[in-house]
């Protein structure tokens, strides 16, 4: 399949590596499941969709899960706001994915491993049904994996429907069993009761491309790229007022700074980290690193220059997430009306710094109180672009008329 995105950065020591499809399965086959387990709790390979929960961890608890039947799923719905680097890893680098779907398959006791694709990836499934297809031919996916006796594991393909919430796993799981995309409450958790109410290890696709390289390479190896708390390197799909926009692996704990610098960013106002549901930070905060640590990301970098308006950039996030929302959970579904409608009121000098603040502790709220990461990360461009550039978006220079007190 042609490349869906030509300007894909492969400067990276890990993804962007080489790697000879099946290398992984081999090894995993000859290592057996503890040690699996082993090489990636010594890897310290978190989750690379945003949250960073261990992934030996989950795999660890969804193998203890006494059941027959059990899943991987592959959390490809990738719907934030400036993230493009799973379609890439999926078109492009599709060995390193499916076979950490097999290797996962084989470490928890998983019998079938789903791909949940975003629906506005549907022009990639033919593509991805076709190399499915060549894995069975070589024995990688099917019956007796390379002469393995009784590991039997198979892929499908599922698509989404464009909601944002099956982001979030349970709200995937509901849409998987044909139900509507709300998120599940917790406990049980999907490792326990997952699909079809079955042990389920639902993981983001650059988390399982990453675990093939593990097993080839060793866990040690890997925990030393990037720092101590957040190893290996990471996808950026970097966008916005830059000369090279594109896919790069680059180390965790790199600057902000020099991410910039080395996208050919000029003049620029403002780093939003993590998409619309980061955080935005301010030039004077450029020598901030992107890690666990200090600002995580799902992999989102958006870039902007001094000539936006920061203000129509939080209108815009805010009127994602209204439309966005699941609208199951009270603080999500009135929350981010009441935060958009904040916005609108200073557009329109129609506001009180009291107010304001009420709305940013609305936020803070909304943080603890909603039932899944939408609600609970919605608030943050909100709560962050108002105190990093208050000087801006209250000045009656720059927005003209006269406020409310």
């Amino acid at each position: 399949m042609e490349s869906v995105y030509k300007k894909t950065q492969r400067e990276g020591k890990v993804l962007f590596s080489s790697y000879k499809r099946g290398e992984g399965i081999e090894k995993a086959l000859k290592l057996g499941r503890e040690d699996i387990l082993y090489e990636l709790k010594i890897s310290k390979l978190k989750g690379r969709g945003g949250a960073g929960f261990p992934t030996a961890t989950k795999w660890m608890l969804t193998a203890a899960a006494k059941s027959d039947i059990k899943y991987i799923v592959c959390n490809a719905d990738e719907g934030e706001p400036g993230t493009f680097k799973d379609r890439v890893l999926l078109t492009e680098y599709p060995e390193i994915v499916f076979d950490g779907m097999v290797i996962g398959g084989y470490t928890v006791g998983a019998q079938k491993g789903i791909v949940y694709l975003r629906g506005e990836y549907e022009y990639m499934l033919s593509f991805l049904e076709d190399y499915l297809k060549k894995m069975r031919e070589d024995n990688l996916l099917g019956k007796n994996i390379l002469g393995k006796k009784d590991f039997n594991f198979d892929i499908i393909i599922r698509m989404g429907s464009g909601a944002y919430v099956c982001g979030e796993e349970t709200a995937l799981i509901e849409s998987l069993e044909g139900n509507r995309g709300e998120a599940r409450n917790r406990p049980p958790y999907p490792v326990n009761t997952g699909f079809m109410g079955k042990p389920t290890s639902v993981n983001n696709v650059e988390t399982l491309a990453s675990v093939p390289k593990i097993l080839v390479k060793g866990g040690e190896w890997f925990a030393k790229q990037g720092t101590g708390k957040s190893s290996g390197s990471k996808l950026f799909s970097i966008s916005g007022d830059c000369e090279k926009p594109g896919v790069y692996e680059l180390p965790w704990g790199i600057k902000i700074s020099d991410l910039l610098t080395i996208v050919g960013a000029k003049d620029t106002k403002a780093v939003q980290v993590g998409g619309a549901s980061g955080i935005c930070i301010p030039e004077s905060q450029f020598d901030r690193t992107i890690s666990y640590e200090d600002v995580a990301t799902g992999g989102s970098i958006m870039i902007f220059n001094k000539s936006r308006n920061m203000l129509h950039i939080l209108k815009n996030f805010m009127e994602f997430f209204v439309e966005e929302s699941c609208g199951q959970c009270t603080p999500c579904r009135i929350g981010n009306v009441k935060l958009l409608e904040g916005i609108e009121m200073i557009e329109n000098n129609k506001f009180t710094f009291s107010y304001i603040n009420q709305l940013k502790e609305l936020g803070k709220t909304m943080q603890v109180a909603s039932k899944c990461g939408l609600g609970q990360s919605s608030p943050n461009a909100f709560i962050s672009i108002l105190d990093n550039f208050k000087d801006e978006i209250f000045n009656p220079g720059k927005n003209g008329g006269k406020y409310v007190r």
